[in-house]
This record gives structure tokens, sequence and C-alpha cells, in this order.
């Protein structure tokens, strides 16, 4: 089986909201199986004492990962019976295998863990495995031909979120023929993979066309710098950014107004994410739609955990509930706007 989260959940989705219920399911993967008992690593039995769960975090790169985090550190704390060993990887993926072979070594209960990049963790999970570490990943996938290496992934569905911020588009701006420049994140990560794959199927056979596309490793400064070159490149022919999450539409923002343009006038702004600021930049008109990635996997990632420990078995694919937002939807949203 390949690369956990993509193209299950693609269909019966409305253009104005995605609405997922938590669910099962697979990455390439017969829907029938998607609900099977996971391996549970040390076996069954409830566990004495606080899990010590190990957990290693990308790093710090955008508003999501911020909100991400705080849910993470603010549900697996000592008075919900957990014990949390956390690590910032700052985006490279030697850290994040360094700080999952430290877990191993220290004996902790679970580790859990967001990938930089989708490759490149098998041997780090087999070390985990044959330790009886039960390893969940959340919201990024791992790409590997062996998925008894983690016993869950919990995230959003990537590739539906492309899908519906390209569906948006061709609704909104069919016949106008916009030329698109694209601010990809993370090379090789999996949401800058299924983001770019959805968006490129749903516009498909449409008059909208990505005339270029760069990475801006989803960081707010990155995103305005690759902006900048898009502009003096491509100049009035842009007519849309389409960015993998709302810190690099922001600093596109920043690089329009500079340039003397109207974000989200005279250059079109669709972006992934849904955090406060991104939807304070949707209400004020600046950016025209966003598609929501739910950072708050805190609660799901707890839930797994004792689970596992307990010997019960848990879904393999945990998709959590996301939804979309254009200007009206993110004005009555933002005054309870938890991230």
């Amino acid at each position: 089986m390949t690369n956990l989260n993509r193209r299950t959940f693609l269909g019966g989705l409305a253009a104005s909201a995605i609405v997922l219920p938590l669910a099962a399911c697979g990455n390439d993967t017969d829907p029938g199986t998607a609900g099977s008992p996971a391996a549970t690593g040390g076996g069954g039995g409830d566990k004495a004492g606080p899990i010590v769960l190990g957990f290693s975090q990308v790093g710090a790169e955008s508003g999501w990962r911020a909100a991400n985090t705080k849910s993470i550190q603010e549900t697996l704390t000592a008075e919900n019976g957990f014990d949390l060993k956390f690590s910032d990887a700052q985006q490279k993926q030697e850290n994040q295998i360094q700080a999952i072979r430290s877990y191993i070594s220290q004996g902790v209960d679970v580790i859990a863990f967001s990938p930089v990049v989708e490759t490149g963790w098998d041997a780090v999970l087999q070390e985990a495995k044959e330790a009886k570490i039960p390893v969940i990943l959340t919201d990024r996938a791992v790409d590997s031909q062996d998925d008894s290496l983690y016993v869950s992934f919990i995230g959003s569905d990537f590739v539906l979120e492309g899908d519906t911020a390209g569906k948006w588009a061709v609704e909104q701006y069919k016949g106008q023929g916009l030329k698109i420049v694209e601010l990809q994140g993370t090379t090789g990560a999996a949401p800058a993979i299924d983001r770019k794959e959805g968006f490129e199927k749903a516009i498909a056979g449409s008059d909208l066309t990505i005339i270029d596309s760069q990475t801006g490793n989803f960081t707010r400064t990155e995103g305005k710098t690759v902006m900048e070159g898009f502009l003096q490149k491509h100049g009035d022919q842009i007519g849309m950014v389409f960015a993998h999450n709302d810190d690099m539409g922001l600093g596109a923002i920043e690089a329009i107004e500079a340039a003397g343009k109207k974000p989200g006038v005279d250059i079109k702004i669709i972006t992934i994410d849904a955090v406060k600021d991104g939807m304070q930049a949707l209400a004020d008109g600046k950016i025209n739609y966003i598609v929501e990635c739910n950072p708050l996997l805190g609660p799901d990632l707890a839930d797994i955990a004792k689970k596992v420990l307990a010997g019960e078995s848990v879904q393999k694919r945990i998709v959590v509930k996301d939804e979309a937002f254009d200007q009206e939807q993110a004005k009555a949203a933002l005054p309870d706007r938890k991230y």
C-alpha cells in the first residue's frame, strides 16, 4: 500500500464547504479494509501511570503550525494522563529522525509525528516497530510500502482541499481565462504534493491555467519573495494566486500591494488553512476564498494513543472535519474562531 492520505474522499463535496465526519479511509487502499484493527505495538492492557508520548513537530513555519502545536500541548497534559516529550524539527527531516530515535532509546509508550516530507522513513519506523512502540502520524502521511510501520494517520484530505479550491475557482471565474501562479508548500511534503494534484485536476479542461509554480516553504517571508519574482517575471499576466497555505498567501498580498495592485481585485487569491490572519484577509476582501485545514488534532491524537495502549483496534485513517469560506462566511465565522 502506498501513501495513505490520497485519493479516497474526493467525492460528494459542495463548493461552499467541506464537511467530513471522522471516518476511516485509505490512500490507494481498498475502502473495505479501512476500519480494520491496527497493530497495537507493545500489546493490550491498560497502562498504569501517565502515557509517555514523544512528539516530533515539523517546525513553527506558519500560523497553522502554531495552532496545531498548541492543540497538542494543551491536550496531552498530566491532567489528561500524558507525559508529553515534544521536539521541534525546524523543518528538517534529519532532526525528526534523530528525535524519533531518541524517543525509541528513552522507551516512550507512543511516538507521534508530522513528517516533514513523505519519503525516507522506513528505516527509523522499522526501529520503532522492533522496539514495539506504536507510531501515530498526524497532519501529514508517509509514502511507504509497509503500512504496518504506523498504527494510524490523523489529518485532512489534502487532495480534496486542492480539489475544492480548484472547483470554486472554475465556478467563479470560468470564461475569464485567468493565468494562475502557484505558491507551493515544502517540496516533497504531502500537503504540497496533494494540494497541487487536487487543484490541477479540478481546473483541467477549463480556461484557467497555471503559468508558474514555485515553493514558498509554507512561510510568509518566502511567499512574499516568490510572489515578487512572479510579478517581475509575469507582470500583468497574473490573474490569480493559488497558495498552498494562508501564510504564503499573506506574503503574496504584501508583494502585490507593494507592486501597486489590489489583492483580491486585480489579482484573485485562493489559499488553504483558514487561520485567523487568513480569515481576516478574506473578510477584508484581500483573499477571495479559503479552504480550511483543521489544525486541532490534539484530542484525536490523545484518543488514538489511549486506545492503542489499551489494545483496542483503531482506524487506519481518520479524516478531520474541514470547511471552506468565502468573504461573507469568513465574516460570520471570525468572532468565534479558535485559531
